[in-house]
């Protein structure tokens, strides 16, 4: 880990105000793993934004605008999610993502397969759109045509562009897990 946690009793004015509203997220949001650290400090990529609050705050409402206007079903979110974290070997956000798919259900065949960077076998139709969708785009270039097209048929314009968005986001946030050298904490 690249940047010590930080205690909230050493938090500037700036970072509590931030600490505060990440905290409220994340606490209804995020909670299917381990964020904090007893004292309350956060961890995964809530640390980094927390050092740079200037920075951390648009990301955190970027975050919670994802959250706020989803309409792809959770089930399609994670497969993405888990395709980002795959692809940047990103563990903080795999082993947050696989305890969020095991709370809704997700089979540990299909988690295993997915943080394998591989395509499960027995994924819905949607999900196997998403999987398409967010394998190419983590991979640069522009997406070719009938992956945009099959995107747009399954999941709407509005959907499609959600999907683009949640892969930018989660690009960026193992990006930050990955730079930061945030650690996985231990599992219960």
């Amino acid at each position: 880990m690249r940047l010590p946690l930080i205690s909230p009793k050493d938090l500037t004015p700036e970072q509590k105000s931030l600490y505060d509203n990440m905290r409220k997220g994340i606490h209804s949001n995020f909670n299917a793993f381990k964020v904090e650290r007893e004292d309350g400090a956060l961890m995964g990529p809530w640390n980094p934004w927390l050092h740079e609050p200037g920075i951390g705050k648009a990301i955190w409402d970027l975050t919670l605008a994802m959250t706020a206007n989803a309409t792809l079903p959770d089930n399609v979110r994670q497969v993405a999610i888990l395709v980002v974290g795959a692809r940047f070997d990103a563990a903080y956000e795999i082993y947050a993502h696989i305890a969020v798919a095991e709370r809704e259900g997700m089979a540990d065949e299909r988690l295993a397969t997915l943080v394998a960077d591989l395509k499960p076998v027995d994924l819905a139709p949607d999900e196997s759109a998403a999987f398409d969708i967010s394998y190419a785009l983590v991979r640069g270039g522009v997406l070719p045509e009938p992956l945009y097209r099959l995107g747009v048929s399954t999941f709407g314009q509005k959907g499609m562009n959600e999907l683009i968005f949640l892969v930018g986001l989660y690009s960026l946030v193992s990006t930050t897990l990955n730079g930061f050298n945030v650690p996985v904490p231990e599992r219960e």
